[in-house]
Formats: C-alpha cells, sequence, structure tokens
C-alpha cells in the first residue's frame, strides 16, 4: 500500500533524518532548509526563519521558487534541481542573492546536498550562510581603501616605508618627478646611502631618536633639485608592531620663501637692498657687546649725500632712486666684505666697523668713502658729481649703546656739512652742546607764531642822491619766552630745514604789507618794502596766489613790493621756480638779487632772470674805502647794473666814507647801521617822520 499524502503537507517517508534535524534544529547561526522531488518545504530551522524572515509553519510544504528565490533566478534553480533528481548533476556550493520575505536581498554562501530516504525518495537539503556582515565588512574595507586611495592622491607629501635597518621597502609619490632619485635607485637601498651626506645625517639622528622615543618626530632639512633648491619638512614615526619607520615628507619650498622674503622685507631696504635701519642698529649692538667683552674699539660712519634733494626735485624721484642704488653699491664697493653697510632712509646710510685698532684706521676709511664718490654719476645720459658728507663716532669713548653712538655720529655729521660739505668729521663732546642748541631751537619754534613771539623790524633805505627813504627792507626778529633773543642766522636756517619757514614767510608777508600801508598813509609817501624770500618758501605753489592776496588785501601797489632772493633759490633750476619769477615780474612786482657777489654764477642769473635790484653784499662794501680790489668790484658792479638797467642796493653802511664814495660810483641806495639799524614798526614812523622834517 502506498503512504498516504495530502496536498499540502509531506508525511512520515520524510522524516527520515530526525537525528540530524535535531542537530540543525540546536543551529540558529546557519540556515538549514529540506526540499522534496518537487521542491517543497520538508524542512525550515531557526536559522531559516531568522535569515529569511519566514516562520517554519510559513514555508512548510512551499516550494523553493516561491519563497526565497528571486524571479531571475527561478528558471535556472528549477532546471538545476531537476538535473540533479534525474542525471545526479550536482548544484555546486556558490555565493548568492536570495530573497527576503519583506522583498528584500539576502546574500548567502549556499551549500547543498541530496539524501535518499527508506522510500527510495530523494530529499535535497540547503545549508546557508548569511554573508550580509561579511559584504558589508568588504564594502567598508573597499570604501576605506577607496578613501585612503583618494587621500594619497589629493596629499602633495612623499611617504616612505623603512625597514628597521632604514632600508626603504615601499614608498608613494603622486608626481615621481618630486623624488629626488628615481625609485629603482632607491627601492631596497638604505635611505642615508641614497641621500646627500649632510641630509643623511639629519636623517640618521632623527632615525634614532623617533625609534627611542616611540613618538613622531619632525625636522627640515634642503635638497639641490633640477629646478633650485628646495626646502623640506621630514616626519618620522616608528610602526612598532611591524617594527617599521613611517617617514612622511612635505614641500615646504612656497612657505619657506615666502617667510624669507618677509624676513628680507622686515630687515632689508627694497630699493638699495643694504641691511634697513632695524637689521643696522641690531648689527651695531651685537658689535658694542663684543667691543665691551673683548675690550676693542668700534666705529660708526653716519653717511649723508649732499644735495640729494635738490637732484631729486630737479630730475625725478626715479633718477633719485637710481642715484641711491648706485651710491649703496659704491659705499660696498669701498668697504671689506666684513664691514657693514646699510640704509637708515632717504639719503642717509651708515657704516659700521667692528673692529678698528687705531682711530686713525677711521679717517682712513672715512676718505677712501669720499673718494669713491670723486667719479661722477652717469645716469640719463647725465653725468653727475654727488658727495659725502661723513659724522664718525668712536667705541666706547663716544658711546656704548647703539642709541647713544648712532645720535653723536648724526650731530658729527651734521659738523662736517658746516664745514663746507665733501669731508667727514670725528664727534666731539662740544658737538652736542651746538646739537641741543638746535633741538631746543626748533622745539620752541613750534607754537611760536601763535605765541606772537616773532616781530618785524625795519632798516630804512636812503637814496644815495636825495639823501630821502625811498624804503625800507623787512627784518624778522624772535623773543622766545624760554630761550630768550634768537638771531635769524640761528633760528632761520632751521625753519628752512624744517619746513616751518612756510607759515613764518606768510606771517613775514603779511605783516610787512600792513605796516606798509600804515606807513605810506601817516607820511604819504610812495615807500617801498623789500621782504626776503626763502629757497624753500619758492617750492610752495601757492607762493604768487599768497603774494597778491596780502597786496590787494592792505591796498598796496604792486611796484611798492619788492621781493629778495639769493642765487641758492635760482640754483635748483626747477621749472616752477622760473614760472614764479615769470609771474611776479609780470605783476610788476620788484625782483632783488641779495647777497650779490657771494656766489659763483650770479652774472649769469642777471642776464636770464628779469631782476630790478642787485643788493651787494655788505662784506664788499665794508672794504671800499680800504681795498682798491673791493672798490673797483663795486665799481663795477655799479655799472654793470645800470647798463642792464637795474638800481644798485649797498649792504652794510657803516661809515661817512663810506656813503660818500658810494655816491661818487653813482650807487642808487644805502642802507646800514651809518644810516640807521633796524628798527620796530613804531620808531621807524618816528625815524621817517623826524627824517622828512630835516629835509
Amino acid at each position: 500500500m502506498a503512504p498516504n499524502k495530502t496536498n499540502n503537507m509531506p508525511t512520515h517517508q520524510y522524516v527520515t533524518n530526525d537525528p540530524l534535524h535535531q542537530l540543525f534544529d540546536a543551529v540558529d547561526s546557519i540556515s538549514v532548509q529540506g526540499y522534496d522531488e518537487q521542491r517543497r518545504v520538508i524542512y525550515w530551522n531557526k536559522g531559516s526563519e531568522l535569515l529569511y524572515g519566514y516562520s517554519q509553519q510559513e514555508a512548510i510544504g512551499k516550494k523553493l521558487e516561491d519563497l526565497i528565490i528571486p524571479t531571475p533566478m527561478r528558471e535556472p534553480v528549477i532546471e538545476a534541481h531537476s538535473n540533479w533528481i534525474k542525471h545526479d548533476i550536482e548544484i555546486p556550493a556558490s555565493e548568492l542573492i536570495l530573497k527576503h520575505k519583506e522583498g528584500n536581498d539576502v546574500a548567502v554562501f549556499s551549500s547543498h546536498v541530496m539524501f535518499t530516504n527508506q522510500y527510495e525518495t530523494k530529499q535535497m537539503y540547503c545549508i546557508d550562510v548569511d554573508l550580509s556582515e561579511v559584504h558589508k565588512a568588504q564594502a567598508e574595507a573597499t570604501f576605506n581603501a577607496s578613501m585612503l586611495k583618494t587621500i594619497f592622491e589629493a596629499i602633495p607629501d612623499l611617504f616612505f616605508v623603512l625597514e628597521q635597518d632604514g632600508t626603504i621597502a615601499d614608498y608613494h609619490a603622486n608626481n615621481n618627478n618630486d623624488l629626488y632619485v628615481s625609485p629603482k635607485q632607491f627601492i631596497g637601498k638604505k635611505m642615508i646611502d641614497v641621500l646627500p651626506e649632510k641630509v643623511a645625517h639629519k636623517f640618521q639622528l632623527h632615525i634614532e631618536k623617533a625609534t627611542t622615543q616611540g613618538k613622531m618626530v619632525s625636522f627640515e632639512y634642503e635638497l639641490n633639485m633640477p629646478e633650485g633648491i628646495n626646502y623640506y619638512e621630514a616626519r618620522v614615526r616608528l610602526l612598532a608592531k611591524k617594527s617599521q619607520m613611517m617617514v612622511i615628507i612635505r614641500d615646504i619650498s612656497e612657505p619657506h620663501r615666502s617667510a624669507e622674503l618677509i624676513r628680507r622685507q622686515a630687515h632689508f631696504d627694497s630699493l638699495t637692498a643694504l641691511p634697513n635701519r632695524f637689521l643696522s642698529l641690531d648689527r651695531l649692538s651685537q658689535i658694542l657687546m663684543e667691543v665691551q667683552k673683548n675690550h676693542v674699539k668700534a666705529a660708526v660712519f653716519f653717511l649723508d649725500l649732499d644735495d640729494f634733494k635738490k637732484v631729486n626735485d630737479s630730475l625725478g624721484h626715479e633718477v633719485g632712486d637710481k642715484l641711491l642704488i648706485e651710491a649703496a653699491h659704491r659705499l660696498q664697493q669701498a668697504l671689506k666684505k666684513n664691514d657693514t653697510v646699510g640704509r637708515l632712509g632717504g639719503d642717509e646710510f651708515i657704516v659700521l666697523i667692528s673692529s678698528l685698532d687705531d682711530e686713525s684706521d677711521a679717517l682712513v676709511i672715512a676718505d677712501r668713502l669720499l673718494k669713491a664718490f670723486r667719479k661722477p654719476f652717469k645716469l640719463e645720459g647725465r653725468d653727475l658729481i654727488l658727495t659725502l658728507s661723513i659724522g664718525i663716532a668712536i667705541s666706547p669713548k663716544d658711546g656704548t649703546s647703539a642709541s647713544v653712538l648712532l645720535r653723536n655720529a648724526d650731530t658729527a655729521m651734521y659738523q662736517a656739512k658746516a664745514l663746507g660739505r665733501n669731508t667727514s668729521s670725528f664727534f666731539t663732546p662740544q658737538m652736542n652742546v651746538a646739537m641741543r642748541r638746535r633741538f631746543e631751537i626748533e622745539e620752541q619754534m613750534h607754537g611760536a607764531l601763535e605765541r606772537n613771539e616773532f616781530e618785524l623790524y625795519y632798516q630804512p633805505q636812503i637814496d644815495v642822491k636825495t639823501n630821502t627813504i625811498i624804503g625800507a627792507e623787512a627784518l624778522l626778529r624772535w623773543h622766545n619766552i624760554v630761550l630768550g633773543e634768537i638771531t635769524p642766522d640761528e633760528f632761520i636756517p632751521i625753519a628752512e630745514q624744517t619746513g616751518l619757514i612756510a607759515p613764518i614767510g606768510v606771517f613775514v608777508i603779511n605783516q610787512a604789507l600792513r605796516f606798509l600801508n600804515e606807513w605810506q598813509t601817516v607820511n604819504n609817501q610812495q615807500y617801498t618794502m623789500a621782504v626776503n624770500l626763502s629757497p624753500r618758501q619758492f617750492r610752495e605753489p601757492e607762493l604768487v596766489n599768497i603774494i597778491i592776496h596780502a597786496l590787494n588785501e592792505n591796498t598796496i601797489s604792486n611796484e611798492c613790493l619788492e621781493l629778495e632772493i639769493t642765487e641758492g633759490v635760482l640754483m635748483n633750476s626747477q621749472a616752477s621756480i622760473h614760472d614764479a619769477l615769470v609771474q611776479i615780474d609780470e605783476l610788476g612786482i620788484k625782483l632783488s638779487m641779495d647777497d650779490f657777489g657771494t656766489g659763483y654764477s650770479s652774472l649769469s642769473y642777471l642776464r636770464e632772470y628779469p631782476f630790478d635790484v642787485l643788493k651787494i653784499d655788505r662784506s664788499f662794501i665794508a672794504g671800499i674805502t680800504d681795498n682798491k680790489a673791493d672798490c673797483n668790484l663795486v665799481k663795477a658792479a655799479i655799472a654793470m647794473s645800470h647798463s642792464l638797467e637795474i638800481k644798485v642796493v649797498a649792504e652794510g653802511v657803516e661809515t661817512k666814507e663810506q656813503l660818500d664814495l658810494l655816491n661818487e660810483l653813482n650807487c642808487d641806495i644805502a642802507q646800514g647801521f651809518y644810516l640807521s639799524k633796524p628798527l620796530p614798526a613804531a620808531k621807524l614812523l618816528n625815524f621817517s617822520l623826524r627824517y622828512l622834517k630835516a629835509l
């Protein structure tokens, strides 16, 4: 009798493997399923429930392809199962992607066995191992490997793996051109045998340090590469578990060069490439420490280019810059390699001599520097002569600190200027007295206008033929509340150098014309007023407008104003000065050449510019009655001026004999102590009234 079966449930003839089922039931980490010849489930363990989501009750009796086989795999699975049943062709173990109850993919490694039970019926058992964790781990490993590869490609660093003895086992480089030598020249070789000796020694020391300390160590080195010197940072770390060393190398050439550029900008002059003020003073401080330690002498030379500003203003800053560059080169050429020449700023330089046997050696060096400037500078098709003024201070005699020594050398340089320039001067303590006086005057000059400390005095000018007052020269006086009376010879040059002459000059013009208005009104005379203009005032673009405004403000006729200028104004030869002089002439304002005879080119200037008056310097007037040469010079000057229709004023007339001789020589105007000393405004009014009554 055949065994009983139902359509939905297999009967006892399928339960021949009870002991095996009991074993599989005890294991829930592995999925085991049993199928009959029609691929219906006859066994479904706990592991299958967990893996595929179907309970035993749901699975029993269902066909394999309806439970866990994806649609595309159904036909191949049915065919493979049939071939095993009919033709004994085994289904090989393999990785499969099956289907969960919820429709999700289930990755498994599936093995298959075939049993024949006591009823001669075949049963197939599938043993599936969940691969989801394995695949997850594989995916993570793949991702990590990909990410690591991406990181390696993104980082320009070089990576080397070294064995314990320093042999290079492996490397990574995005670009082999970054390597010092090709891989075939270093793989399998020791790093210290590949690199230059100095660099190899650094690597050896730090590899030993990293091995001993067990932590990351870093250092910097440089290599001569095809494109030039490159700079690198190396980091070394011991891989303890593998007894290997990881070396990471980064090219730091760009930041190194940037840092070097910043350092140079902070310490070196951008125009001449000489040490700047900061570095020069730092070196001077180092030298002075050696002076104190070794009981030696050192010298500081403070150098200033004579008349550089005149060249800069007349030829332009571009030429001025080229001149400074060439000057710096000449100074360097005149010194030894261990001497320092630096640029303090503008046209000021410093020379430091670190070891001086004798002070006379400093004079030899100064002469060498002066000699270096005797040859003309050839710039822009011109031959320019430029000279130096040099101040010298010796340590420890003249100072033991950088600031004191520099200040004293600067003071000595001013003395060299006063001696006529193109020379040198050693510092003396007496110079500090003069410099202190200068600083005091400069300090008090600031605010002197606001404190009403300046006053104009007026020295009358007399017509020599008629003995009548025809005008006066305005002379500035300064009484300071701290320093007392300060002579013009002291404060005018300082005002010129500091630029304070500009506002002071405006004050003088306004005050002089205000008084002239009063003087003309009181005496009912058409007096003239002579006002001195300095070279600095001529650099003021508003000079002519200031003069016009003052004339209009005080209702003074233009021809009543006489502007006195010296040869120093004309030597600048700037277009702006020429234009200002032409404008002054066109306005009808008189133009006077002051201090005639003390310069070198006065005659040519008389021909070139529209002068109305020539003032013969007092140094010639003083000797006209006793010195035939002086008398002849004055006589010639008067005759020449008259031939050019220029009037002549004699300054510094101090005796009747001088005045009488000037009358004989046909001099037009005289002024001096014999006639009247400079007077304040009120006294000049009284003097001129008495003079009028006496006529």
